[in-house]
């Protein structure tokens, strides 16, 4: 239905939640900012829900700046609707559903977002469920498929298999044909990612992954590590890898400096180390729709093979104070979040997409006038 033109001072204006200094959780602030225009390349998304990350704790920390150029807001994955389309977009048109990877801005009502950046919603996803995929499926897609080529058959051995990148991981890697281990430290956990697909699944706090590994491999190793741990896996990563193998280091969440015994490594040329450091720029490409591309094998991955969007989990309604359930939020009060069941909420205004929870309804509730009804999201029912 097209509605008639509504005068921009009926408008209310644009919010974000600002970072006013780096600090602890108390610097959030949810503010009236400019409206975003779309320039050459990109599209304007209304955001439905954004993905609250450990880089977004980092920022509020001061130590994980934006690009030159970026949005000063944090979130850097979002869902929507796209409101306005910029000169020089193509395959893209108002009102079309989207998730997008971003340099930053996520934690706004409206986010201009290059083209490039864009992913389908896949079938069967709802639109604020689409908030928690872009960072995963395209960190697992470009790592442990890109980098690493895991193919159908190998053995691949998920560090933090219950987190938004291990559950994604489990779930793609079964759906291609791989045999899955990982690591977790509860019996719930544990369970859940067998639930999921794992093929085995090695508590870390009572056993040593090694010899498990080592084990249900006949002696053989894991073809395939990704590790966010760092530090103190190091050793143990190498020892428990394949000849041949290849070992992901994408995070250092308990230390980035460690000794290592190369002997372990195996005969030389016994295997590969590689790393993935570093915050997307502002002209990152997810992929878009282009055959082959990044976002295309995202795409096919978070929507094949029985995938979805990460495992459902708790809501926190925000009520009228968006900012201060940030401030209150475990996520963005400590550096390291997990984000196992963090994408299932009620339907409603936008909504944040936590560690281990959705925010909803919310954060945007609107009293008084509201926009023009063109520009409003449309909760999807699933």
């Amino acid at each position: 239905m097209a509605y008639p033109a509504m005068p921009r001072f009926l408008e209310l204006p644009v919010r974000a939640v600002v970072i006013t200094a780096p600090g602890g959780p108390e610097v959030l602030n949810l503010e009236e900012v400019p409206d975003p225009v779309p320039g050459e390349g990109e599209v304007v998304v209304e955001v439905a829900a954004a993905g609250v990350n450990p880089a977004d704790v980092l920022q509020r920390l001061g130590f994980y700046p934006p690009q030159p150029g970026a949005s000063p807001y944090p979130g850097l994955e979002c869902s929507g609707r796209i409101t306005a389309v910029g000169p020089g977009v193509s395959g893209w048109r108002e009102g079309d559903r989207v998730c997008a990877l971003m340099a930053g801005g996520g934690y706004a009502e409206l986010a201009a977002v290059p083209a490039g950046q864009l992913l389908p919603i896949p079938d069967g996803v709802g639109l604020t469920d689409a908030a928690a995929l872009p960072e995963v499926a395209c960190t697992v897609n470009a790592s442990v498929f890109g980098q690493a080529k895991l193919a159908p058959g190998e053995v691949l051995l998920v560090h933090g298999g219950a987190g938004g990148i291990g559950t994604m991981a489990i779930q793609v890697a079964k759906a291609r044909g791989a045999v899955v281990a990982c690591t977790a430290g509860t019996p719930a956990k544990l369970e859940r990612c067998r639930e999921l697909g794992a093929d085995l699944a090695i508590s870390y706090r009572d056993d040593d992954f090694v010899p498990a590994v080592r084990d249900f491999t006949g002696g053989r190793g894991a073809d395939v590590i990704l590790d966010i741990i760092g530090a103190p896996y190091l050793a143990r990563n190498i020892e428990a890898l394949a000849i041949g193998g290849r070992l992901l280091q994408i995070s250092i969440r308990a230390g980035g400096h460690a000794e290592v015994d190369l002997d372990l490594a195996g005969p030389p040329g016994g295997g590969e180390i590689c790393g993935r450091r570093g915050r997307q720029g502002p002209g990152v490409a997810a992929g878009g729709r282009g055959p082959g591309g990044a976002g295309d094998r995202a795409h096919a991955a978070a929507g094949g093979g029985g995938t979805g969007a990460p495992p459902a989990g708790r809501r926190f309604p925000c009520g009228e104070d968006p900012a201060g359930q940030l401030r209150n939020h475990s996520p963005l009060r400590g550096a390291a979040v997990g984000r196992e069941n963090r994408v299932r909420a009620p339907s409603g205004d936008p909504v944040l997409v936590s560690g281990h929870a959705k925010h909803g309804p919310g954060p945007w509730p609107r009293t008084g006038r509201a926009r023009h009804p063109a520009h409003r999201v449309t909760p999807d029912p699933a």
